[in-house]
């Protein structure tokens, strides 16, 4: 047999044999040689087992459960999220004032329409009146930016129907949500039929 493979058969027979003593040394047979004694010596680590007293103060000892930090950490917080660093502030705007886009993009969620859809809205109310208030289809009595047929059912937005901005989307946002559930399906069927 050649040397290393002597070798490699002499270290492997003494981890087996080491392990065996580790394994032998650390277990307390009752009746048998090795006693359960305090004083049991643990061949593999050297060192003396402890008693289960000395245990049981030992894992008191090192517990993170005991001297809890949280309180302290806690009230530190509580202080830190109660200090007055620095002001809010606000701002208001009159989106009644706003371009029509403006104020459609921002009304349409209240309708449930989403905002990532305006390019629908905008498709549909730039054929049908190039987002004029004013206008009036000369073929129908259709009027205003989403042009109501007949204009007169924007009252239910509000009396200013003929003149507001506001009114007149909120009613054309309504009348999409309800009757084609979202902007894009609207503009599909607009585009398929030429009108919505």
């Amino acid at each position: 047999m050649r040397t290393g493979a002597k070798n490699a058969m002499y270290a492997s027979g003494f981890a087996v044999v080491a392990t065996g003593l580790s394994v032998s040394g650390g277990v307390a047979i009752s009746g048998g040689p090795a006693q359960a004694d305090d004083g049991l010596v643990n061949l593999a680590a050297g060192k003396t087992q402890m008693s289960l007293s000395e245990l049981a103060v030992r894992e008191r000892s090192v517990s993170r459960s005991i001297g809890d930090r949280r309180v302290a950490t806690d009230s530190l917080k509580a202080a830190a999220l109660t200090a007055t660093a620095g002001q809010a502030v606000t701002k208001t705007e009159d989106l009644t004032k706003a371009d029509p886009k403006t104020l459609a993009r921002a009304l349409m969620p209240e309708y449930g329409l989403s905002s990532s859809e305006f390019d629908c809205v905008d498709n549909i109310w730039e054929h049908e009146s190039r987002w004029n208030v004013h206008a009036d289809n000369p073929h129908s009595s259709a009027y205003g930016i989403p042009q109501a047929l007949p204009g007169s059912k924007m009252s239910s937005a509000g009396p200013d129907w003929e003149n507001n901005a506001e009114t007149q989307i909120r009613w054309g946002l309504g009348y999409i949500a309800k009757r084609y559930g979202t902007a894009c399906s609207a503009w599909s069927f607009k585009q398929s039929h030429g009108w919505y």
